[in-house]
Formats: C-alpha cells, sequence, structure tokens
C-alpha cells in the first residue's frame, strides 16, 4: 500500500509545526525574565541585591551577595501523538496536519499554562519566593525591607463577580500597595506605575478592561485610564482572585530558566514503530522552567 504524502512525510512538517509555534500569542516572554541555563538547575543569590548610587566618600564600597539562596531544577518536558499508518494513507483533507498544529499550539501556550500554576500556587505554603515564603504572603520580610504584603483584600458585594468600579478601587489599591514595597536594602522597588499588566480569570475579563480603559467609572472620570493591560488566562479557575504584575523591570515577576529549547521530531516511514505496529509518531520535547522572580512586581487582590 503506497503511502500518500498528506504533507506529514516531509521537511515541510517540521517547518509547518515551529510557524504554527512562532506566531501563537503567548505571554510569558512579558511577564517572565528570561535566564539561560547551563545545568540541570540554577541558583540565585542575587535577588534583591543592587545598592543604590552614594557619594564617593572615601571610595567604593562594595555589596556582597545576600545568605538567601534560590535554587532551580530544570525540568523535561514532553507530547507525543500516534498516528496509524493507515489514517495517514486516508487523510486526504489534512485533518491530521490539524493535530500537529494544535500539538504546536500547546507546546507554545505551555510556558503560559505553568505561570499560571505559579500565580494560583503562589499563596500556598511551598510555594516560596526567594526569602523563603510563600509567594504571596502578608509577611515577606528580607534584610531591612520590614514587614509587606503583596496578599490583598478588597470588598465587594458579588465576589465572582465584581463590578467595574469595584475592580478600579482594587486596583488603585494594589498599584498603591506595589509603589511602596522596598527592597532588602530599604530602598523603593517600583519608582513608577509603569509596564504594569492584570492578569484576570476569564469571567473577570471584560469587567478590568471597562474599569481600566472605560473613561467613566461609576459617573467619575477614570484616572486609571490605559494604566495596565489585561490578559486573562483560561487556567485561573478562582473567579474572584485576580493578580497584578510588573513588567518593565530587569527581574520580572517571574524567571524563564531556558536550558533547551522545544524541538519537534518523528518517527515515521522507515522507523521501528511503523514496521512492527504500522504507527508513525510525532512529538515534542524541551528542558525549562518557570520560577518565581521579585514577589515585589507581583500582588494577587481576592475579591470578600
Amino acid at each position: 500500500m503506497a503511502v500518500i504524502n498528506t504533507g506529514l512525510l516531509t521537511k515541510g512538517l517540521r517547518s509547518e509545526f515551529f510557524n504554527r509555534f512562532d506566531s501563537t500569542t503567548v505571554h510569558y516572554t512579558e511577564l517572565a525574565t528570561r535566564i539561560p541555563s547551563n545545568s540541570d538547575s540554577e541558583t540565585y543569590r542575587w535577588l534583591g541585591t543592587v545598592p543604590k548610587m552614594r557619594e564617593w566618600g572615601t571610595g567604593r564600597l562594595a555589596k556582597g551577595l545576600r545568605s538567601e539562596s534560590y535554587s532551580v531544577e530544570n525540568l523535561k518536558y514532553e507530547a507525543t501523538i500516534e498516528v496509524d499508518r493507515d489514517e495517514i494513507a486516508d487523510d486526504q483533507t489534512g485533518q491530521i496536519s490539524v493535530r500537529i498544529g494544535e500539538l504546536a499550539q500547546r507546546a507554545a501556550t505551555h510556558k503560559d499554562h505553568l505561570i499560571a500554576q505559579l500565580l494560583t500556587n503562589g499563596e500556598t505554603t511551598g510555594y516560596n519566593s526567594y526569602d523563603g515564603v510563600s509567594f504571596f504572603n502578608d509577611a515577606h520580610v528580607s534584610g531591612a525591607s520590614s514587614d509587606q504584603d503583596n496578599k490583598l483584600t478588597y470588598d465587594a458585594a458579588d465576589t465572582d463577580n465584581p463590578t467595574d468600579a469595584e475592580f478600579k478601587a482594587g486596583l488603585k489599591q494594589a498599584i498603591a500597595s506595589m509603589l511602596g514595597f522596598k527592597d532588602d536594602r530599604g530602598d523603593p522597588m517600583s519608582l513608577s506605575a509603569t509596564g504594569l499588566v492584570c492578569a484576570v480569570p476569564v469571567s473577570m475579563y471584560f469587567t478590568a478592561l471597562e474599569a481600566i480603559n472605560a473613561t467613566i467609572v461609576n459617573n467619575t472620570s477614570n484616572v486609571l485610564q490605559g494604566v495596565a493591560r489585561v490578559v486573562s488566562f483560561p487556567w485561573l479557575t478562582d473567579a474572584s482572585k485576580w493578580y497584578l504584575l510588573k513588567t518593565d523591570g530587569v527581574v520580572r515577576p517571574f524567571i524563564f530558566q531556558d536550558r533547551e529549547p522545544v524541538e519537534f521530531t518523528a518517527l515515521t516511514e522507515g522507523s521501528e514503530e511503523a514496521f512492527k505496529r504500522e504507527k508513525f509518531l510525532y512529538g515534542v520535547r524541551a528542558r525549562y522552567r518557570l520560577a518565581y522572580g521579585y514577589w515585589q512586581f507581583a500582588i494577587r487582590t481576592d475579591f470578600v
């Protein structure tokens, strides 16, 4: 039986996969600082250590790295689809090619999914920031920072369906808190309300858009118009919680530890799988890790 070439058996398949992969909209590139990795894990001791400028005086005063240590181990990820040889021979409409395109989209958005998991679990013990407590915590302290809180609440009549005015007021509270955060030397972390992103569940998307983009909210001029960009993550399932993230710092709320990029491989004609089982395999593989960066650039707000 001759195998009909539907585009799955040519080098063009890899090009097709990466064209779809590269054209898929993702958000992790904006939310995470990319750190190249050259080993199975990386240790971060430089978070929160940069001193401010001072008068020269008697000479340079070097500041060493802090004692806090934050180690992140790379993980390996894969996704593989199995296609029967007969399916390829009978595929006159390119339906299997659609599955390859979906595989590319899933691979491209996987890092966004991991960020959503970090957001969702960020207030849970064990999902810690570099200072040793949960990423969203009401008692962050490091060096001279004093206790600081990035786990906020705001009153709403319907916690799962806040109004535009309630979201706007919660956003004002979150921005004010973020601008007041200090590093381990007691210096301000956020110097301006720029590069802000509101990560919200799908159910809150249009409320957030209206609250931020409307000229008038609740019969009052909207001073927050355009202050942030709204991104909805379908993996955020708690309808009452949303997240304010600052993305224009050198270190962002998350770290993308990049060990090995996504690669696409196939076992088709001539492979052992094809000979013994008449199965063709198409898969992706990568090694990386998404981890927490600066908690000072992330605030969770829960409508209560």
